[in-house]
């Protein structure tokens, strides 16, 4: 089988025979590098695999000579950019409206009623076709209690069976049992979804609002583990947990987590701009982050903190000692994901977003192809434009990597293309 059908099928094995570059399966990590492998090209994800300059462009001693050293490469100029255009590298969907998962008690009869404003299944069929067609990477399921959704297993298992890879975010409900986790692996799901927001009890489950949710929680990642089904835990770091990142770490190499989602607050309210750290404090989390990826052996992700991105690559440059320009690093860089820049958010009504923090809708999926939401509403297409950020993050040389958060700059400015107001870098 070529690589192309390869990476158009998704395997469940390793790629690194696409790649040439990390044995971890085909996800949103990974999952940056297929574009550029099917064009030959192969570029390198992690800051300690870089290669010099002179392998990065083959054929020259000094690095890239159609690129001046002050302005880094247009993300035109990547073929990853090319494949970021055509398909996002994550959808992440909700399957069930937002709510108080406490109240749920068991899982919903087979044949139950379903809540009207949420995809029928027919129209969560047709999403997994779309989602197959585009050879999206991965496929996220989120929103309130799963378990209150009828289908979800045959959605799992159909999604499975179109060589869709999903991850679940489960909740510690009355409901939730180690044999339901059993089923859902059964029916084709590739990682569960957890979220813990401290290393104690008593500061998750002041997040979570209910005792007991940080043991709950702990029972059921140990039932992934019986079961084999990989563990994703999801943290939002805000000033109650910012002081706790030691600990959880700690936490999550004990647990066996394979991937640590680490959120970075966007507020939605006063009570939340309380909560969002300093310019400062989120540098110093990221030094936390930076040194911790080099010795777990889990992976550790950002969302809604793509400035981790530029703080990565000026790791990259002190680490050099003076062989790598910051110029040159930013242009042999992989443009990272961002908010309508390699992904898409469809809420439990068909909504699509750029982002679940970001509230402005681009389209309705129930009402127009995925695609041509993701490829061509307007709104889609200026957020892949770093022309038009502003400011700071208009004049910053890791723009195309990083590009701010597009959500808490909306949030806190009202503008969509302003600096975002938690990056402590000045260009």
């Amino acid at each position: 089988m070529s690589p192309e059908a390869n990476v158009c099928e998704k395997s469940l094995g390793p790629v690194t025979s696409i790649t040439g570059v990390s044995p971890v399966d085909c996800d949103g990590y990974h999952g940056l590098l297929c574009d550029p492998a099917l064009s030959g090209q192969v570029w390198f994800l992690t800051m300690s695999r870089m290669p010099p300059t002179s392998q990065l462009f083959p054929g020259t001693a000094e690095g890239p000579s159609s690129t001046s050293a002050e302005t880094p490469a247009s993300s035109d100029d990547n073929a990853l950019a090319h494949g970021v255009r055509r398909r996002p590298l994550q959808v992440t969907w909700e399957i069930t409206r937002p709510n108080g998962w406490k109240g749920a008690a068991a899982r919903t009869a087979k044949g139950g009623a379903r809540d009207l404003q949420q995809f029928s299944t027919a129209e969560a069929f047709h999403l997994i076709d779309e989602v197959a067609e585009m050879h999206i990477p991965l496929l996220a399921l989120t929103g309130g209690d799963p378990l209150a959704r009828p289908d979800l297993f045959p959605v799992i298992e159909f999604a499975s069976k179109r060589s869709v890879r999903t991850s679940l975010t489960l909740f510690p409900t009355p409901g939730m049992e180690p044999g339901i986790i059993s089923e859902l692996k059964e029916c084709g799901l590739m990682r569960a979804g957890f979220w813990l927001h401290g290393s104690t009890a008593s500061l998750h489950d002041s997040y979570a609002s209910s005792s007991g949710a940080h043991r709950r929680t702990l029972e059921l990642i140990g039932a992934c583990h019986e079961a084999q089904l990989p563990v994703q835990v999801n943290t939002l770091v805000s000033r109650r947990n910012f002081h706790n990142i030691d600990s959880m770490i700690e936490l999550l190499t004990r647990l066996d987590v394979m991937l640590w989602n680490v959120f970075f607050q966007v507020p939605a309210s006063g009570e939340d701009a309380g909560q969002i750290l300093t310019a400062r404090e989120h540098e110093e989390i990221f030094a936390k982050l930076y040194q911790a990826s080099e010795y777990v052996h889990f992976q550790i992700k950002t969302t809604e903190g793509q400035h981790y991105q530029r703080y990565l690559l000026q790791q990259r440059v002190r680490e050099s000692r003076g062989r790598l320009t910051e110029a040159e690093v930013i242009t042999c860089a992989l443009k990272s994901v961002n908010d309508g820049k390699g992904s898409v958010f469809i809420n439990h009504r068909g909504e699509a977003y750029p982002s679940r923090y970001l509230p402005l809708a681009a389209g309705d999926v129930t009402r127009q192809p995925l695609s041509e939401v993701y490829r061509d509403s307007p709104l889609f297409v200026s957020l892949r434009d770093p022309s038009r950020l502003n400011g700071k993050c208009g004049r910053c040389p890791a723009r195309s990597v990083c590009g701010g958060s597009r959500a808490r700059a909306y949030a806190m400015t009202g503008d969509l293309f302003a600096s975002d107001p938690c990056c402590a870098f000045e260009p």
